[in-house]
């Protein structure tokens, strides 16, 4: 995309219908999503959490194109509704790239569209993505993932303080975060000899201000990615508008992100699945996206690992795959911390149904991403993971009956006084040598030997 054909579609932030947010969410995302369901009569079973419906795929992605088609995203900044036609969203869904290489020289790493049961490995994307996290922390963190062999692109967490001041969106603070999160990922990298490795970053970067401050050869290179977010639901401003158009000619890669919430506007995972559809194709023009994530975010339960959020990553990239090849990154975000079995489960069930549906893996925000209480070791079982449901040939019947297990053996966690957030890093990881303490080492082990045991081929 050219800034022209940009520029063209902030405009209609300008000029587009005046409409109430309240009356956006009710008339237009909560009343069409559920003409559409019942149209297509769209239903979900909580035992098959890996469809093998072509039938429902194709509905899928014909039902979320009519949906944006009547509502087109909604600007929160201008309170208008900015339309897109159904030539221009067929136009950016042919103009998805298929093949993005990321990072550089010996390090760099082509992604590409997935297919459905695909033999090719997912890219692993590790780190503890967006999770708030305090600066005495924050490198270590980033060593822990940067040094596990299996991973092929980091990202990070965000810092809360920095130099001992909190970080205040839009404020100097902000703009010191942000670079020095790049700081911390740089020094990682050169520590493991990984230099050139591909990032998406500027995670502290909650406002336009922070995300700008880091576009620089020296932090997010133009081999990096970053963040241009969608809101719940179909909704975008102008921060994020600028921070699309300023990767334009820079050469940085757009991550497009939508964190539909399953059991909010769309109701359940059908509908909730159909909006992350449409995030998608709008994301192709207004974020002008390279590369797609998917974060369904459960009302109740949050994490990823929920039924209706696997059922919808399942869906979506089966749909993708099969209709409109992207390249999709699916979020990893377990319910459980560190130093718990439960988080081991959950992030590999997780790491089963999307790589069986074609997508990448991204994470692991571990505990929710709310406290820093995520590892190395649980990246490292994603990766081990992802990569032998690859290796096997693994099909989606056979994944379908390995995630039921898993299930039975974490979603207790998801109704636990209190949560089931496990520990701080600094708990679970030896602070000098930046290895897991001997227990947690343990708990990975004999979860592996549970996976083998259920015919994961670790």
């Amino acid at each position: 995309m050219d800034r022209k054909q940009f520029l063209a579609l902030y405009e209609r932030g300008k000029t587009g219908e005046k409409v109430d947010k309240n009356d956006w969410d009710v008339d237009y995302i909560v009343e069409n999503v559920m003409d559409l369901v019942e149209e297509y009569d769209f239903d979900w079973d909580r035992e098959e959490l890996i469809p093998e419906d072509s039938e429902l795929f194709a509905n899928m992605f014909q039902a979320a194109k009519e949906l944006l088609i009547r509502t087109g995203i909604y600007n929160m900044s201008t309170g208008r509704i900015m339309k897109l036609s159904e030539e221009e969203i067929d136009e950016g869904l042919r103009n998805m790239k298929t093949e993005l290489t990321m990072g550089e020289g010996k390090d760099a790493f082509t992604l590409v569209a997935r297919r459905v049961e695909d033999e090719r490995p997912p890219a692993i994307w590790a780190g503890n993505p967006g999770c708030p996290t305090p600066e005495r922390l924050y490198y270590p963190i980033i060593e822990s993932v940067a040094k596990e062999p299996v991973i092929d692109l980091l990202t990070c967490g965000s810092l809360v303080d920095v130099d001992g001041y909190p970080v205040q969106n839009g404020e100097p603070s902000e703009v010191f975060a942000v670079r020095k999160e790049m700081e911390y990922l740089h020094k990682a990298l050169n520590k493991v000899g990984r230099p050139g490795l591909g990032l998406l970053a500027a995670e502290s970067a909650v406002t336009e201000i922070g995300d700008i401050a880091a576009v620089s050869e020296r932090w997010l290179r133009p081999c990096d990615s970053h963040l241009v977010a969608l809101f719940n639901e179909l909704i975008m401003d102008n921060g994020n508008l600028v921070r699309a158009a300023s990767s334009l000619d820079y050469g940085m890669k757009n991550a497009s992100l939508a964190c539909t919430m399953v059991g909010g506007l769309g109701g359940d995972a059908p509908g909730s699945c159909m909006i992350m559809i449409a995030s998608i194709m709008a994301a192709n023009l207004f974020a002008a996206a390279d590369y797609h994530l998917c974060h369904p975010i459960h009302i109740t339960d949050v994490a990823t690992t929920a039924r209706g959020c696997l059922w919808l990553q399942s869906v979506l990239c089966q749909t993708f795959a099969e209709h409109a090849p992207a390249i999709i990154v699916c979020d990893l975000w377990p319910t459980s911390g560190s130093m718990t079995k439960e988080l081991l489960y959950e992030v590999a069930a997780n790491s089963i149904v999307v790589t069986v549906s074609g997508g990448h893996l991204e994470g692991i925000g571990a505990a929710n991403g709310r406290v820093p209480h995520g590892t190395g070791l649980e990246c490292r079982l994603m990766g081990e993971v992802g990569k032998a449901v690859a290796r096997m040939k693994m099909t989606r019947s056979e994944a379908n009956r390995i995630v039921l297990q898993l299930l039975d053996k974490y979603e207790h966690a998801f109704r636990m006084e209190g949560g089931n957030p496990g520990r701080p890093f600094d708990e679970a990881y030896d602070m000098e040598t930046i290895t897991p303490v001997p227990a947690w080492q343990q708990m990975y082990d004999e979860v592996v030997e549970d996976l083998r045991n259920m015919g994961l081929a670790l």
